[in-house]
């Protein structure tokens, strides 16, 4: 039977408010609904569009232009990759449908690869949604002779909530990869009690363990802090404590196929003592499965 556990997503998101107190649009709030018009054809809600599943908004500043068409190329080869993760994927900006549809020929044209663009293109001619989503500022728009939209990705959750969100301005064209790395570690961290480290899946890929160096715990992920010693010991036996100088037992790494078992969420109420180094409630981990 798998014991009471809570996951590093409820524990973070615990610190965020659903709703903006500003008219902002945060980590942990719960995303703008919107209707539009799409290259697939009307979205009536984009909560029910992509209910119960995780979601990438994606905006690009203009259609016919050099960066995006390479950014939605890109995209378009990721796509399957996302899709086998159970992830939507939709792009807007604030030119016309029709607009979009006619750029789309130039976009596969230009791509090196045989793509196709299988996700619909948001026309937000109105801004919107754009607006909503703080891609645009309402106050100067209107002026201005481009109304462009910012480069914004928005990462989802299936609860509606913002996990991530990144903003690059219209000189600088998107990583693909950086994008998908992401969904993983969220994904991850939806699951379970953990945290992935700086260059993950990269990281750790040559560390003194016992007196040798390894690269056995390439890929690793960090337990949170919020992982006492006993449910880390019970939990994953395997994992491993950093030694640093000031000999706190924080930096405490899971192997990457140790998080490939399956795993059961089941909630307890959250204790009242807290973590002063993160300020999270105590709570305790996401554990694999045991087999019966």
């Amino acid at each position: 039977m798998c014991s009471e556990i809570k996951s590093g997503t409820e524990l973070y998101m615990s610190l965020y408010p659903e709703d903006s107190t500003d008219a902002g649009l945060r980590l942990g709030n719960i995303v703008p609904d919107f209707s539009a018009e799409t290259t697939h054809g009307p979205m009536e809600s984009f909560h029910e569009w992509k209910k119960g599943k995780w979601a990438i908004l994606f905006s690009h500043p203009a259609d016919f232009t050099p960066v995006c068409t390479t950014e939605i190329g890109r995209l378009a080869l990721k796509y399957d990759q996302l899709e086998a993760m159970d992830v939507k994927v939709a792009t807007l900006s604030v030119d016309p449908v029709k607009s979009h549809s006619e750029w789309l020929e130039d976009v596969v044209a230009h791509c090196e690869n045989n793509i196709e663009i299988k996700f619909p293109i948001i026309g937000d001619q109105s801004r919107e949604i754009s607006t909503a989503y703080g891609m645009i500022d309402p106050g100067t728009s209107d002026a201005q002779e481009l109304p462009l939209t910012i480069r914004a990705v928005f990462i989802i959750n299936p609860d509606n909530k913002l996990m991530l969100s990144l903003n690059y301005p219209a000189c600088v064209g998107r990583n693909m990869d950086e994008i998908v790395r992401c969904m993983e570690a969220l994904q991850l961290s939806y699951e379970r009690s953990i945290a992935t480290p700086a260059n993950w899946p990269n990281n750790h890929s040559d560390m003194l363990v016992d007196g040798s160096r390894t690269d056995e715990y390439k890929g690793s992920v960090f337990l949170l802090p919020t992982v006492s010693p006993e449910e880390a010991e019970e939990y994953y036996p395997g994992h491993y404590t950093c030694d640093v100088p000031s000999e706190q037992k924080y930096l405490r790494l899971v192997k990457k196929e140790d998080l490939n078992k399956p795993v059961k969420k089941v909630i307890k109420p959250i204790a009242d003592e807290m973590f002063d180094a993160t300020v999270i409630e105590k709570s305790s981990v996401v554990a694999p499965v045991e087999d019966s």
